[in-house]
């Protein structure tokens, strides 16, 4: 963090006040003629040598030699050397560079060249210092290793740890590549309030913030689910919204409380073709980020050219051995074999809910490989449409690779009448003490009453198939700008 009471800060700011006094405040120019950059540079250096280039970045390291020096500057693209003479810049100039310090902001004007060592590398003409830094640069060799500085200081971060900016690269071209795919195939991408009378769509629990000019109570969206079925039952076929969601809750390596998301509501499709089509995008953002079938996950090798489908029941059967669907509904023999397994639950939960609470704990870390676990219990689904050969279990499904739930999809509850019972069933929960139950939107329900077309739904965390792709072991490090408790001094 800042110290502003430390010698380097002092005598910096010490050189920046002399600077001002001489007239050479850096602060008062308002531009530089930037005309190249350093990887073009590099790459390109048959078009560029011996011709005359303006590149400007941080002065990141330095090598004097009496007369002349060796320094880097680095750049948006990476970094590149140049080299200047005093008989070349003239003595008041170089002495000016010889008392620039690392981390200041310089504009350089030069001939491209190669060194003797074969180094493509600028000679300069002339350096002009752009900005001060008032504060070192971390040690070169170590980098930023302190992990909370780094995700506090995000732009610290980025100039000491180049990846860092890979990764964020990435996540752009993935969300791009969403986009592109989605609007290529007739989807229409489309704005929902951020700010909802009812915190719905989710299970989950809300921000809750006040609008004093109406003096009531909003809640900051948990998902945009509710508004977009509503789009379809107003005849937009195909709908989605990629954008930051919020809950109020805890923070983890896979959990912050604001986090992007891509939601897609197609009609007259069930969750298979939402199957189909959340392995496309999986495979689509893989290979706009240059990586193959088979991509490395934190040490874990990662198979991306088969995705496995497993019920739930056949998922916690394949893992514990048990097999809920010979007691399906007794609730009782449910509980007996979550106490066998080790699950601590409640005796007010009932089958499906101890079915979902074994599959949390003794199944989800396993699913490893890429897994499409469907037919969750309705009891966790209120808003999916039921099995029509067994209503006591949803056409719903998630996507899980690494252990983790990349992503969630329906075939979505469009009957109103059974909508209003499970937003009746969710209200009761939350009466009992579940402040993640979803509270009744009566809007929605008279939506459905006008008659929404069967739909398939589906939601992708971002942030998570980000860390997936990017082989990142924290969601802090694929959110540029996490959440992040006070520090106290």
């Amino acid at each position: 963090m800042s110290d502003e009471n430390s010698e380097q800060y002092k005598a910096r700011l010490l050189k920046l006040e002399n600077l001002q006094k001489e007239g050479n405040n850096p602060f008062s120019i308002t531009k530089f003629p930037v005309d190249a950059f350093s990887l073009d540079i590099k790459n390109n250096f048959e078009k560029f040598e011996g011709n005359e280039v303006k590149i400007a970045g941080r002065l990141i390291q330095r090598r004097t030699m009496g007369k002349a020096a060796f320094a880097n500057v680095q750049d948006s693209e990476g970094s590149i050397q140049f080299y200047i003479r005093m008989d070349t810049v003239g003595e008041e100039i170089y002495k000016k560079f010889l008392d620039f310090d690392i981390g200041d902001i310089v504009g350089i004007e030069g001939t491209v060249f190669k060194t003797k060592k074969e180094e493509i590398s600028v000679k300069v003409h002339s350096i002009t210092l752009l900005a001060k830094s008032l504060h070192p640069m971390p040690e070169k060799f170590h980098g930023l290793q302190d992990i909370e500085l780094r995700y506090r200081q995000r732009y610290l971060d980025l100039i000491v740890n180049p990846n860092v900016k890979d990764t964020f690269i990435k996540r752009s071209i993935i969300i791009k590549t969403i986009r592109n795919f989605l609007d290529n195939l007739g989807f229409i991408e489309v704005e929902t309030p951020m700010l909802n009378l009812i915190a719905g769509g989710a299970i989950a629990r809300p921000f809750v913030t006040h609008h004093n000019a109406l003096n009531m109570d909003l809640f900051l969206r948990i998902a945009p689910e509710l508004y977009l079925k509503r789009l379809i039952t107003g005849g937009m076929d195909k709908v989605y919204e990629l954008g930051r969601q919020f809950r109020n809750e805890g923070i983890s390596i896979k959990h912050n409380p604001e986090f992007t998301t891509m939601e897609l509501y197609q009609a007259y499709v069930d969750y298979e073709k939402m199957m189909d089509l959340t392995e496309k995008i999986v495979l689509e953002c893989n290979k706009a980020v240059g990586n193959g079938e088979e991509i490395e996950y934190q040490g874990e090798k990662i198979n991306l050219s088969s995705f496995e489908r497993l019920s739930m029941i056949e998922a916690v059967e394949k893992f514990t051995g048990e097999n809920f669907s010979m007691f399906e509904n007794d609730d009782k023999q449910a509980l007996n074999i979550a106490e066998k397994l080790g699950v601590d639950v409640k005796d007010k939960n009932t089958w499906g809910d101890i079915l979902m609470l074994v599959f949390d704990e003794k199944v989800e870390e396993h699913l490893i490989q890429p897994t499409f676990i469907y037919d969750f219990p309705a009891s966790s689904s209120p808003l999916a449409k039921r099995k029509a050969k067994n209503p006591d279990l949803t056409e719903r499904f998630e996507l899980y690779i690494t252990g983790r739930e990349i992503a969630n999809a329906y075939s979505e509850l469009n009957d109103p009448l059974d909508q209003k019972q499970r937003f009746a069933e969710q209200l009761k929960a939350r009466e009992n003490g579940d402040e993640e139950a979803n509270l009744p939107d009566k809007d929605f329900v008279t939506a459905l009453e006008y008659g929404m077309p069967p739909t398939g739904g589906l939601g992708i965390g971002i942030d998570r198939l980000v860390m997936l792709l990017t082989n990142s072991a924290s969601i802090r490090d694929v959110i540029i700008f996490p959440t992040m408790k006070i520090r106290e001094n």
